[in-house]
């Protein structure tokens, strides 16, 4: 339907563009050169940059770099260094984080609107959809476009907890601007959020209760890596497996929470309470499927690999749509859709067959293809290795007792199905696993057809190939 056909149900006054972008994350990225000669609106309800940028993955490491060092200092008397920690600037780090942040977030927010980009009109009210292809913008204007690209992301989801209403608490958008560093925190939730955070706080110094419904930490990861990872975080602040929060209160002494586990019932205060259980698509604050666009049960926006929505010329990408709310899977679909928005008789499809992720806590993990339990219940014939940080030199010099890498492949032809690293520097040293499933380098290959500098954190990934329990070692070259 044309809205701007005569008889129909919409505004007298529509604004007609050739291309509508909702968000400025990972989407801002689409509209480069390119389309200068394109009339666009950019439509952005809050910052410029998305959640990456401001609440999610850049001020988060740049906490986890300051917990890494004084963390450091704590662990350091094992390499004959007498270290303490004297005190964490919480208002410094803090300052430092988003006097940058914060710059840049007022930068992007000046180039579109500025001289620059002439050819577009920035909407900065909650927009939503009000029928295929037409946009309230929530500023008393209506558009539409030929093309639109959906790139809104997501929002914090926080659990009906009774009295959590009553009380002041943060989340993963606030906590990191808070004034002064609490002497206490519980942080309700088991993901890879929370168990960032956790590890941020106790860092530095604060006593850091962890709440989690489930029977270990990061239970999406590989079973074997997330129990390890329970036990370390256990042994530096308190853990609280199988719990079920019955009530939280405010008082004179803090936030207290209630919480019925596997030993009774019992009362937990703090300074602070984080809820970080998780994090929702923001479909249902555009009404998306007003918009004509097919959802998923959770509120995602259903794409092809195109990154096509079920509306003819709507795309959609990153957290709103995607099975992977990271962000270097959404930059890869901006890139896809920024190519089919220019060669729409050419398309591509996005790459989603070996995504990696980490998780910056100590220690480090990061993973990419399939667990262990998810290659066992696929019926496929595997093998597995694991290789211990401690028993390479790199890991020597670290004392490092904990870390390992454990690889899936599979037995017969050494292709690798999956890898899953806790240690130091893990989203680092795993980038050669990422790269030789992505290219199809065997094992083997991997192995043995490189050099691998010694004494580096990458033998770890060496020796964990080398000890794969494979059919045939070497390619069948008949």
């Amino acid at each position: 339907m044309d809205p701007r056909a005569p008889g129909n149900r919409y505004p007298d006054r529509v604004r007609h563009f050739d291309l509508i972008l909702i968000g400025t994350g990972s989407g801002n990225s689409i509209v480069g050169p390119q389309f200068d000669g394109w009339k666009v609106a950019i439509l952005e309800k809050g910052l410029f940059g998305g959640t990456c940028l401001n609440v999610g993955c850049i001020p988060t490491k740049m906490y986890v770099y300051p917990a890494e060092l004084a963390q450091g200092a704590v662990e350091a008397g094992p390499l004959g260094v007498d270290a303490h920690l004297d005190k964490v600037h919480w208002s410094a780090i803090r300052d430092r984080i988003f006097g940058r942040i914060d710059a840049i977030e007022a930068g992007g927010r000046d180039y579109r609107t500025g001289d620059r980009t002439p050819n577009t009109t920035v909407y900065t009210g909650t927009a939503r959809f009000i029928g295929p292809k037409v946009l309230d913008t929530g500023t008393g204007e209506t558009i539409t476009a030929d093309r639109i690209v959906v790139a809104a992301g997501g929002r914090v989801d926080v659990p009906a907890i009774p009295g959590l209403a009553s009380v002041p608490f943060e989340t993963s958008d606030t906590v990191m601007r808070i004034d002064d560093l609490p002497a206490s925190i519980v942080i309700i939730g088991g993901g890879y959020i929370a168990a960032e955070f956790a590890h941020v706080f106790a860092s530095f110094g604060t006593r850091v209760t962890q709440l989690v419904r489930g029977p270990r930490l990061l239970r999406r990861h590989d079973v074997e890596i997330g129990q390890a990872f329970t036990e370390s975080a256990s042994a530096r602040y308190d853990v609280r497996l199988n719990a079920t929060i019955t009530g939280v209160s405010g008082g004179s002494s803090g936030i207290s929470v209630n919480v019925t586990g596997p030993l009774g019932t019992d009362t937990v205060t703090a300074e602070v309470l984080l809820v970080a259980t998780g994090r929702r698509p923001n479909s249902d604050l555009l009404d998306a499927a007003a918009g004509g666009l097919e959802l998923h049960p959770d509120g995602r926006i259903v794409v092809d690999s195109y990154q096509r929505t079920s509306v003819d010329g709507v795309y959609a990408l990153g957290d709103i749509s995607s099975d992977w709310a990271l962000k270097h899977v959404a930059n890869a679909e901006a890139r896809t859709v920024a190519h089919n928005l220019e060669h729409p008789n050419d398309l591509v499809a996005t790459d989603h067959r070996f995504v990696p992720a980490a998780v910056f806590t100590h220690p480090q993990i990061a993973a990419v293809g399939l667990t262990e339990e998810e290659a066992f219940e696929s019926g496929l014939d595997y093998v597995v290795a694991r290789q211990k940080y401690g028993d390479i030199a790199a890991g020597w010099a670290r004392e490092d007792t904990a870390g390992f890498a454990k690889l899936i492949a599979e037995t017969a032809t050494g292709k690798i199905l999956g890898a899953h690293i806790i240690g130091p520097e893990a989203a680092t040293v795993i980038q050669p696993l990422i790269q030789a499933m992505s290219f199809g380098q065997t094992a083997y290959e991997l192995a043995r057809g490189q050099y691998w500098i010694h004494p580096a954190l990458t033998e770890v990934v060496e020796n964990a190939v080398l000890g794969l329990p494979l059919r045939a070692r070497k390619p069948d070259n008949s």
